[in-house]
């Protein structure tokens, strides 16, 4: 009988985790707006559950005193078209969508977005960069 539960609680997890249709389940850093800041840029994350929920999170560490400030949302289940993220920290909102590999920043509609903010510093004069990051793990 233990053996029969246990076996259902897998299948019932599995199921879940397929229907959310997420890429990955973990942990992923990533830095889609390269930045020179004094206050240090934020270190952006995204948590996917393997029930399909995704978590975003970012921990900014103050270069001149040390403080930290750091937030986590939960912005739903996952969606491949487009998921809207709104920090309250700063009232910063935003648009990504994301595969197994690269994050991208969007508009509302899931458009991938181009901007200078985006441009790594040896790519800067060329005015506009795709808005995107690789996955660090």
């Amino acid at each position: 009988m233990k053996n029969i539960f246990s076996l259902l609680i897998f299948c019932i997890s599995v199921l879940s985790f397929a229907q959310s249709g997420a890429p990955f389940t973990g942990r992923r850093d990533f830095n889609i707006e390269q930045g020179a800041s004094g206050s240090g840029t934020p270190a952006y994350y995204l948590e996917v559950k393997s029930n399909g929920d995704v978590h975003f999170g970012f921990l900014q560490i103050n270069q001149a005193d040390g403080t930290q400030t750091k937030e986590e949302i939960n912005a739903g289940k996952y969606n491949s078209k487009v998921m809207k993220v709104h920090f309250k920290t700063y009232n910063e909102t935003f648009y990504v969508k994301f595969d197994k590999e690269k994050i991208y920043l969007t508009d509302e509609n899931g458009n991938i977005k181009k901007s200078e903010d985006c441009c790594p510093v040896s790519e800067m004069g060329k005015g506009s960069c795709t808005c995107e990051s690789a996955f660090y793990r």
